[in-house]
């Protein structure tokens, strides 16, 4: 709880590292000598480890070189050092200067009599100290880009925090929290190593522990959601006052004839889907400002990293998850309320198996796989790596090109090219700081957890789908995160256990995908030397790896593998890796499911085959029987095509079919394919991409010959529903109660209850998130029946995750229940709903 009081934490930055070890590095490299470049490019760690050699080696390097590059490295230090004491001495005249402001603004506030049609504020003001609100204010400058960010988005981020640290505080000066400590304590027994195994379900205990320290406050306290507006008005308040106050001398990085403070962020407005919205973008001064301090620490709000100790069980739709922090059972579009309404409705043992199945997968216990980690953060210090996922730096992005619009010596061709470079160079600088910015918050984050174990408290959205509460990092993420988590609870591989990391590391890399589990078992074992040089030599062998579809998580199970089949009984190696169970593109499977259609459930590995069916290859295997007849029939595009259709170029127009991509997304999506491809002639991208996305689309009629129809059924009773003025609601066969937020607004301020539904978007979504809501389902089934059988278990959505030795009972579990929930009358069922619902008599 005390992180979570300290509504911050503040995090040294991996980027730290850097000074250390790659100037170091290159401060004493002698070409002369190799060995010794090797040697001191190898992680800090090390160092401190071989100090005494270190000296040695450091006196056996050239003398000159060192000398020159102390210089070099000492320049760029103090530079750094300038830049930061600069930062900081801004710092203390900005939230002086907020403070004052804030001050003013109050009074004014408090003496005013105007009516307006904003809302008093004045309240709000006084809910914290003062200076809680500056640095509330300064960590969003803070944690602005360079390329700005939306005036609602900022708004609404400053307002929350605002709303977070009041609640936090709130508890604490109530015995609410002495209460929560009591009961927190005797539930953390169910969830220790050595509890005998019971029957009690987390919810169940902590509901038990409630009734026994009846007395007190309410642990629900006085959580009650401030409005969006209220929220949006209070951040636009603030951020006002920043950009009315914060200013800085246009000179202070370099000389200016014409001294004058100017403002340090600027309120602009640009275009976004044809709507012009406010936009805050900072001064370039202070981005060079923040870039050359080269800051060594990251400041996030407590609620967005992963907790240090289990979370509060789910016990009904306002508690659970963080342990002071409010968070939301349902994530939802802003300003929308069906949703909460909805689930206030329920009755208390109509969500029971949904809260169960939340809190399961958030009790999950983790812990960071220290090896890879140094590896990749090394990786990332020294300008990343893009085949392997690790962003360079912005350093390494092309150059803008630069030129005066009125320069005569360019020719308006000339002007109107470099126009457009120039535009793309800034996107494309725009993007890698962003990519890179995200993996350093991930990194940092990883760093952070290195000795630890963590959990991740789990919410879902309107659909049901099941997220991790914190947002940079968690087992959602990018190959880079996943490779770096392990259970924190190990055990034995058993019997089986080998043989499956081995299957999933086949998986791993994408080959083998229409081979048998024993194929895939026997392909491991031929390149058992591979996978060995892989774990020993990631950098410096053969890298068999890298070539990988998910790269580091292969190297993650060599490295694995390695160690099982090295101990003197893999049998009882302990293991703490995750194994996947990926699905067999799930929309299709429950399309197929739900029209009892052989054919397309035989293509989606749900009728049983010798070996796995691929729907994927099936259809490029179709399609390019299509082209070949149409080749010889004389159609150019046709015979182009030759060669070029693979699995890859229709795979994610297959799988985002069912999910309500159009023929229009599809195409784009495959033109995206094809210009991957170097050889395919770039003048026939178009024509190929609007013929492959008609071939597509007609394999999958002919492959599943029910989904079709029922999509057409969903979409026709999603439009009728949406044309009478309401808008789609359903309930999952969990008892989940589900409404589309989807709605004819231009206000994004505006209460959504009482706007008209927006038709087209809701029979449009209607069947991709009916279909997300029955594989959400699925899941939750698997997830509870996987407790019961004491199995570890987690999802990444229709990806299942559990130990090794325990691989084969969560596949079991799996199949049942997905037979279990496809036995019932699911379309009978959601049409018995929706006339119930929607019409005023049985047709």
């Amino acid at each position: 709880m005390a992180m979570e009081q300290a509504s911050c934490v503040t995090i040294d930055s991996v980027e730290a590292i850097k000074p250390v070890t790659e100037q170091m590095a290159h401060m004493v490299h002698c070409p002369q000598k190799p060995h010794l470049h090797v040697f001191l490019s190898c992680p800090l760690q090390l160092w401190k480890w071989s100090y005494p050699l270190f000296t040695i080696m450091l006196v056996y390097a050239s003398r000159c070189m060192i000398e020159q590059n102390l210089t070099k490295l000492g320049t760029e230090v103090k530079s750094n050092m300038f830049q930061r004491e600069l930062l900081a001495s801004q710092r203390v005249h900005w939230r002086k200067a907020l403070l004052q402001a804030l001050k003013d603004s109050k009074l004014i506030l408090s003496t005013s009599n105007q009516k307006t049609w904003r809302m008093n504020l004045y309240p709000y003001l006084c809910l914290l100290d003062n200076h809680e609100y500056v640095d509330i204010m300064l960590q969003g400058l803070s944690n602005l880009q360079p390329s700005g960010e939306s005036l609602l988005l900022m708004a609404k981020e400053l307002g929350t925090r605002v709303y977070n640290k009041f609640c936090i505080r709130q508890k604490g000066h109530s015995q609410m929290v002495d209460k929560l400590g009591r009961i927190y304590y005797e539930y953390l027994q169910l969830l220790a190593k050595d509890t005998p195994a019971t029957d009690v379900l987390p919810r169940e205990r902590w509901s038990d522990l409630e009734g026994q320290f009846s007395t007190g406050p309410s642990l629900l306290g006085d959580d009650t959601h401030w409005p969006h507006v209220l929220v949006v008005q209070l951040g636009t308040f603030f951020v006002d006052l920043m950009v009315r106050e914060l200013k800085v001398q246009n000179d202070i990085l370099s000389p200016n004839e014409e001294r004058k403070l100017i403002p340090v962020l600027y309120h602009m407005y640009t275009f976004r889907s044809n709507r012009q919205v406010g936009f805050i973008k900072p001064h370039p001064v202070l981005t060079q400002m923040l870039s050359g301090a080269m800051e060594t620490k990251l400041t996030f709000d407590s609620y967005v990293m992963p907790m240090l100790c289990p979370p509060v069980p789910w016990t009904s739709p306002q508690f659970g998850a963080y342990l002071l922090t409010p968070t939301k059972l349902m994530r939802t579009v802003e300003g929308a309320i069906q949703h909460q309404l909805l689930l206030e409705k329920c009755q208390e043992h109509e969500l029971h198996a949904v809260l169960d199945s939340l809190n399961q997968l958030g009790n999950c216990a983790w812990k960071i796989n220290q090896r890879l980690l140094d590896m990749i953060i090394s990786i990332f210090n020294e300008k990343g790596n893009e085949k392997l996922d690790i962003p360079p730096p912005v350093t390494e992005a092309p150059e803008i090109p630069r030129f005066k619009y009125n320069d005569q010596s360019y020719t308006s061709t000339e002007k109107a090219h470099l126009k457009r470079e120039a535009v793309k160079a800034k996107k494309k600088v725009a993007e890698m700081h962003s990519l890179r910015m995200d993996a350093l918050y991930k990194l940092s984050i990883a760093n952070h957890m290195r000795d630890k174990v963590f959990w991740f408290p789990h919410n879902m959205d309107f659909r049901g789908r099941t997220y991790p509460c914190p947002p940079y990092f968690n087992h959602l993420g990018s190959d880079v995160t996943r490779a770096i988590l392990l259970f924190a609870e190990g055990k034995p591989l058993g019997p089986h256990g080998l043989d499956w990391l081995k299957i999933h590391l086949v998986a791993l890399t994408g080959l083998k995908k229409r081979s048998s589990l024993a194929g895939r078992l026997e392909y491991a074992n031929s390149i058992m030397e591979d996978i060995l040089d892989s774990a020993d030599n990631p950098l410096t062998g053969r890298k068999w790896w890298i070539n990988a579809d998910e790269p580091w998580q292969t190297l993650a199970c060599c490295m694995e593998i390695a160690d099982a089949t090295r101990s003197p009984d893999p049998t009882v190696f302990i293991s703490h890796f995750p194994v996947h169970q990926d699905g067999s593109c799930n929309g299709l499977q429950h399309y197929a499911a739900l029209g009892r259609d052989v054919i397309g459930a035989t293509s989606v590995n749900l009728m049983p085959c010798d070996v796995p069916q691929d729907v994927y290859s099936g259809v490029a295997q179709q399609v390019e029987e299509f082209r070949t007849r149409d080749a010889e029939k004389g159609l150019k595009i046709a015979q182009v095509l030759q060669g070029f259709i693979s699995r890859k170029v229709v795979k994610q127009t297959v799988m985002t079919v069912v999910y309500g991509v159009t023929r229009y997304g599809g195409r784009l999506q495959i033109e995206k394919r094809l210009k991957e491809i170097d050889d395919f002639p770039k003048e026939y991208i178009w024509d190929a991409s609007h013929y492959l996305v008609h071939q597509v689309f007609n394999s999958l009629k002919e492959m599943f010959t029910g989904t079709r129809e029922i999509q057409d059924w969903l979409t026709e009773s999603a439009r009728l529903i949406a044309k009478s003025g309401s808008t789609v609601e359903w309930v999952t066969p969990l008892g989940l109660p589900i409404v589309q937020p989807y709605h004819r607004t231009r206000n994004q301020l505006i209460c959504l209850i009482h706007m008209r539904p927006d038709t087209v978007k809701q029979k449009n979504a209607f069947p991709p998130n009916f279909i997300h809501s029955l594989d959400s389902t699925h899941m939750m089934l698997t997830a509870l029946y996987c407790y019961s059988a004491g199995l570890t278990f987690v999802s990444v959505h229709d990806c299942f995750w559990t130990h090794a030795v325990t691989v084969d009972t969560m596949n079991k579990v799996c199949r049942e229940q997905f037979v279990s929930l496809h036995s019932q009358p699911i379309l009978q069922d959601l049409s018995t709903f929706l006339l119930q619902k929607y019409c005023s008599g049985t047709p």
